[in-house]
């Protein structure tokens, strides 16, 4: 699908569910990861993860796609238009826009990614456990403030 084709849908949907044209420009971004679709508050513009479109279909892309226009047309009437907000919540349930995403495949391996790195204080042998690499010269030992050592942990 092509942006020219988002676009059209999303103006589509916007009539159909909102009552309300949507002005602004919608887009496909190939780098968006974790979420499903951005709305710019400056710019009024939607993005949409097109990995979502290429894993569960058009179904679960229009709620979406509802479920940014929710953000879109509170924040253009000045009401609240944050997910925290009584006023999204229930335009979201009456539109029948998703809370939440789901996650795309290989997505919650990478966040569970085991420990690492371990960091050893080198005065009392407290261990602490890291999945990103950190600089030990940056931090001390919360239990007895000695210098920590980082090692490699070897991953089976």
């Amino acid at each position: 699908m092509s942006n020219e084709e988002l676009q059209v849908w999303v103006e589509d949907i916007s009539i159909r569910c909102f009552g309300v044209p949507f002005l602004h420009k919608a887009l496909f971004n190939r780098r968006l990861k974790s979420t499903g679709g951005r709305y710019f508050l400056k710019g009024h513009n939607i993005e949409i993860n097109p990995h979502q479109l290429d894993n569960f279909g058009n179904e679960e892309v229009e709620k979406i796609i509802k479920h940014e226009l929710c953000h879109y047309h509170l924040h253009l009437r000045g009401k609240g238009y944050r997910h925290r907000d009584p006023d999204f919540k229930q335009l979201l349930l009456q539109v029948g826009g998703s809370r939440y995403c789901q996650s795309l495949p290989g997505e919650k391996a990478k966040r569970a990614l085991p420990y690492r790195y371990k960091l050893t204080c080198s005065r009392c042998g407290m261990e602490y456990l890291r999945k990103r690499k950190v600089d030990p010269k940056r931090y001390q030992c919360g239990k007895c403030s000695g210098s920590l050592r980082l090692s490699s942990m070897i991953l089976p």
